[in-house]
């Protein structure tokens, strides 16, 4: 399949889903700061949310720039892992309204882990399918520091599990950040040095 034809329909879903996401934010319930600070575990768990869709399809649109063509392996796979955050914007209110709810922190953290492996066995898919794509050799995805982000979101789980019941929550967010710390460092092609 042509990368111009999925990365115009995978586009596509994510603006829906962001603007699904943005729907559920509900108004304050007065005209004030407090009624506003109220509201300030949805405003994380948008951001959270917002920041994993923003990162998939920055890295995506990146990695079809040097693509021409995708196999059905990674069309299935894209086709799941838009299925699963489909699921955000049900799961980031729930946890937004519950954020010391047990089920709700795992369900979102099971959705950011789940979405994690998918956007990183596509890729992997795409890389196995363009073996001889010299500039798609030359950037950096292997890296075990890839791995990170789904490591500080187990830690959330534990600290969800024991001691922190918004462990997940918190984890998330900072897996989120250095996903996109890691994606700018590690995907940038090879200058030679």
């Amino acid at each position: 399949m042509e990368t111009t034809r999925f990365e115009t329909f995978f586009d596509a879903i994510i603006a829906i889903i962001i603007t699904v996401l943005v729907l559920k934010i509900p108004q304050p319930t007065a005209p004030t700061h407090g009624a506003l600070i109220e509201l300030n575990s949805i405003y994380i768990a948008y951001l959270i949310s917002f920041m994993i869709l923003y990162n998939i399809w920055y890295a995506n649109h990146n990695l079809f720039q040097v693509i021409d063509t995708i196999d059905n392996t990674s069309v299935w796979i894209y086709g799941t892992m838009t299925f699963v955050i489909s699921l955000l914007p049900y799961f980031t209110i729930w946890l937004a309204n519950h954020v010391y709810s047990i089920p709700a922190e795992t369900m979102f953290g099971l959705l950011f882990i789940i979405t994690h492996i998918l956007n990183t066995l596509a890729t992997r898919a795409i890389y196995r399918s363009n073996p001889y794509n010299k500039k798609l050799n030359e950037m950096n995805f292997n890296s075990y520091y890839m791995n990170l982000p789904t490591i500080v979101l187990l830690i959330g789980f534990i600290l969800t599990y024991t001691i922190y019941i918004p462990g997940i929550y918190i984890c998330c967010l900072l897996s989120v950040i250095l996903w996109i710390i890691l994606g700018r460092i590690l995907r940038r092609p090879n200058d030679g040095n």
